[in-house]
């Protein structure tokens, strides 16, 4: 399967995980350190938004224009958004009793954000060659945990 292929059908998982979530009330969180996490989330999702800029989300994770995004919190990690939202979805189904189901469908999540990385850095690092590109990026920052992974 190539890289666009399976990033867009990653979405369309993720969109399902997402709307199961909510219905089966497993998304939101239900205890005051659980919405911590989970505005904490949110501000991080905002901020790596307002610094991308007015680029758009593609489905397909091809590359935006405008060059390799490497300030806000892109100086700190590779793909801040994505971990924003697994930190919402964690937050939120982990203050719930856990449950198979639940459990499973962030587990499921969590995959599908990692084939939505893959995709996405294969295609930067076709982009952005060179010594002050995708892979000296790389070195630098990590992908969903500040200084740890």
């Amino acid at each position: 399967m190539s890289a666009r292929t399976a990033s867009i059908v990653a979405v369309f998982i993720l969109v399902v995980v997402l709307v199961s979530l909510l219905r089966r009330g497993e998304l939101l969180g239900a205890g005051p350190v659980s919405i911590a996490f989970q505005v904490i989330a949110v501000l991080l999702m905002l901020w790596a938004r307002l610094t991308f800029g007015r680029r758009s989300f593609h489905a397909a994770a091809n590359p935006t224009a405008g060059g390799l995004v490497t300030w806000g919190p892109y100086r700190y990690w590779r793909h801040p958004i994505y971990a924003a939202v697994l930190l919402f979805l964690w937050a939120g189904v982990l203050s719930h009793p856990l449950e198979p189901v639940g459990l499973g469908l962030v587990v499921l999540a969590t995959l599908m954000t990692a084939v939505r990385i893959r995709s996405e850095e294969h295609y930067l690092r076709a982009e952005y060659q060179g010594d002050s590109g995708y892979d000296a990026y790389a070195r630098r920052t990590k992908r969903l945990i500040p200084f740890v992974f």
